[in-house]
């Protein structure tokens, strides 16, 4: 009897999912004769219109307008939470954290008629610190950023049934591809790479994007590839995401950049030829912010000649138009284009506590020599509160320097000064100190926080970086502390105060002296609206600090490229070192302290031999010997030990992130497959090759950090 009702279960699940296909396939076809039969009724002119980003409504055929903001770390707007910065939200390592951030982006922008975001940012950063927009990435691992860009996707554009629907918004994966890897850490700056390293390093994230999230937008980064900018680069955008990775979705330009194959990279004679040669690429839209025609390649002016003359090339023009089309039909633009939303976006409460839960997780604990965090109360009666990114700064523009950038303007704004004010209220003495603005050179100020210093018991020192120092076309040729706050972070060290460091940045930095000197150093990057709370919090011990870097942080500039990815060298041989300085990151990929402890044990394999397409799983016991509850990041990594070329010492195929009570142990499990355990071979071939496998799990990327067994995988 049993048997005959799982049989009749069995196939009840089979037609149902065949009904869910069917209907999927139905509803696509639906959409796809709608456009056909839409586009059929276009002029020309009409359909050149629609290949921009500020399209109009059409009155004539009732095609809505699709309007875009971005949402890196919330909505680029005034009144929009702002979220943790991009690499914070890295450094959280729970990939579901940005599925719930984004699932409350969306609701703002759908609230506010906005349907396109140009978010998430997956390039992996190659372990340049000099490039401006490390603080837009995830981090320097592909299989980390592919984690979170899937789940940043899902979260704006929602899954299954709810896939763009009234409560979700289109998704943009940029930059199609390779676009931090440049020569001189410079924005937009060529790369030239092997086809091997785009694949193992850059091209992972955007096929999770594709595959796994269906991500509906892509974006082409600035730059060239190998000489062929990426806005006319047929093999990347026809060849690999079309047809080998199989998107359907659109291909927007990033700003200005199909006129720039003319105005910058000079392939184009003209506008004319820079937008043929686009369209034929793939390149569906026309992004051009700030509405100025000037650059615009998609408009009449520019292509509708070329277009009469030579007739051939209007279905390059029908092919962008329809995917456009198709979008908009799915987000259900035409159904509700006569729906009246209002332009002001609202924050509210509960994505404010998804903010600020998201910061107290990304906060990284560096150094904590001889225990001084977290800060006792009872024990303190004054607190010295110094240094440029102590207080709330506000810009002509009314922004807020410290959220990082892409930030919108968020209802409030809590500093470290004003998180710890709320934290102590009136039992402990507060005294704050500037010392220097960010970008001064003055050391006027010094006296001040000398004296504040002095007559404190405990000094808290907010150093780092802002969007005035770090961000988009803030690249640098060091990546020192700026100005003069290496030098007030050593005055105040001589004071022989204890002394909190709190680095609020963008990119990792160059801070020898302070991890030398200065016993405590908290890592927060930009934490977004909620900063100074999430701080405060962590300082008195009320968050146990869990997150971990996804960054290395170079001892100098000379360090540059400095990152975990990296393949074997004169290992032994005195060779492969630097003659004079230390070759290892001042800190790792994967590094964080806690205010607790915690014991690996009982590494094991479920089986130690197994087939090239075959599975397994390694697991460990993570025990919390410390006295406080706390969270663990638990890595893996694996490593091919004799393949047919070249592989790195190890990557990372497995993260989880678990909270453990004082004595309490937890089982962590990993599964081992033909995906995490493949490389590509001499003929760009994705095979799992027999042979020693091994699998290293751990609390970083560090060696001594790590636990290892052998795997054993055959034909």
């Amino acid at each position: 009897m049993y048997k005959i009702y799982f049989k009749a279960l069995l196939v009840f699940l089979l037609v149902a999912c065949q009904n869910k296909t069917n209907s999927v396939a139905s509803k696509d076809e639906e959409i796809n004769n709608k456009v056909s039969t839409l586009i059929s009724k276009m002029t020309l002119e009409e359909k050149i219109a629609e290949l921009t980003q500020d399209a109009p409504a059409n009155e004539r055929l009732g095609i809505p307008m699709m309007k875009y903001s971005e949402c890196l770390h919330g909505l680029w707007l005034e009144g929009a939470t702002v979220y943790p910065q991009a690499i914070a939200l890295g450094s959280t390592w729970e990939p579901s954290l940005l599925t719930e951030m984004t699932t409350e982006i969306a609701k703002e922008a759908r609230a506010a008629n906005l349907t396109h975001c140009y978010s998430p940012n997956l390039d992996v950063i190659s372990g340049d610190a000099r490039y401006g927009r490390v603080e837009e990435s995830y981090g320097e691992d592909p299989y980390l950023v592919s984690r979170m860009g899937v789940a940043f996707i899902e979260g704006l554009q929602g899954t299954g049934d709810e896939y763009l629907d009234e409560n979700h918004i289109i998704a943009t994966a940029k930059h199609f591809v390779g676009y931090p890897e440049n020569r001189r850490g410079i924005n937009g700056g060529f790369s030239d790479m092997s086809e091997r390293r785009l694949r193992e390093v850059f091209l992972p994230p955007f096929e999770a994007a594709v595959k796994e999230a269906k991500v509906a937008s892509i974006m082409p980064g600035h730059q060239d590839f190998n000489g062929v900018p990426c806005h006319m680069n047929e093999w990347l955008l026809k060849d690999i995401l079309r047809d080998e990775l199989g998107f359907n979705g659109f291909i927007v330009s990033d700003n200005n950049d199909v006129s720039r194959l003319n105005l910058m990279h000079f392939i184009a004679k003209n506008r004319t030829e820079a937008a043929v040669m686009g369209l034929k690429a793939g390149v569906d839209m026309d992004l051009v912010i700030g509405k100025s025609p000037d650059n615009s390649a998609y408009i009449n002016h520019v292509l509708l000649d070329t277009l009469t003359k030579t007739p051939e090339l209007v279905k390059y023009v029908d092919e962008s138009v329809s995917r456009i089309l198709k979008a908009k039909y799915q987000l259900g633009l035409f159904e509700n284009k006569d729906k009246k939303y209002s332009d002001k976006i609202v924050s509210k409460p509960e994505s404010q506590a998804v903010a600020l839960k998201i910061a107290k997780k990304a906060i990284t604990l560096l150094k904590n020599e001889g225990g001084l965090l977290p800060l006792d109360k009872e024990k303190i009666k004054s607190i010295a509160v110094i240094g440029p990114n102590a207080a709330e700064v506000r810009l002509r523009n009314g922004k807020y320097p410290q959220l990082g950038g892409y930030a919108g303007i968020p209802p409030y704004y809590t500093s470290v000064l004003e998180g710890i004010q709320d934290k102590v209220g009136k039992d402990i003495q507060i005294n704050y100190a500037e010392g220097a603005p960010l970008k001064s050179t003055s050391k006027e100020g010094f006296a001040k926080a000398i004296a504040a210093a002095k007559k404190s018991d405990v000094v808290i020192l907010a150093v780092g970086g802002s969007t005035q120092t770090c961000g988009e076309g803030l690249d640098r040729d060091n990546v020192n502390l700026f100005g003069v706050q290496n030098e007030l972070v050593k005055a105040i060290h001589e004071t022989g105060k204890p002394i909190v460091v709190v680095l609020i940045n963008g990119r990792p930095l160059s801070i020898n002296y302070i991890a030398e000197n200065i016993p405590a150093i908290l890592e927060t990057w930009y934490l977004g609206m909620n900063s100074g709370e999430a701080i405060a919090e962590t300082l008195f011990g009320d968050n146990n600090p869990g997150g971990k870097l996804t960054v290395s942080f170079p001892r100098s500039v000379g360090q540059i490229p400095v990152t975990y990815l990296e393949r074997p060298d004169f290992v032994g041989s005195g060779k492969g070192l630097y003659k004079f300085s230390d070759k290892t990151p001042l800190f790792p990929f994967g590094f964080g302290l806690s205010y607790t402890s915690f014991e690996y044990s009982n590494l094991k394999l479920a089986n130690k031999k197994i087939t090239v397409d075959g599975t397994t799983t390694v697991s460990v016991d993570v025990m919390n010997i410390g006295d406080v509850s706390g969270d663990e990041i638990v890595q893996m990594y694996v490593r091919d030990d004799f393949a047919s070329v070249g592989r790195y010492h190890k990557m990372l195929k497995g993260f989880k992130r678990i909270s453990l009570e004082p004595g309490e142990t937890k089982t962590v499990s990993f599964e081992l497959n033909s995906d995490n355990l493949s490389l590509y071979n001499k003929d760009m071939h994705k095979v799992v090759e027999p042979g020693s496998f091994t699998i290293s799990v751990g609390a970083s990327s560090l060696q001594k950090d790590l636990k290892e067994i052998k795997l054993r995988v055959v034909q």
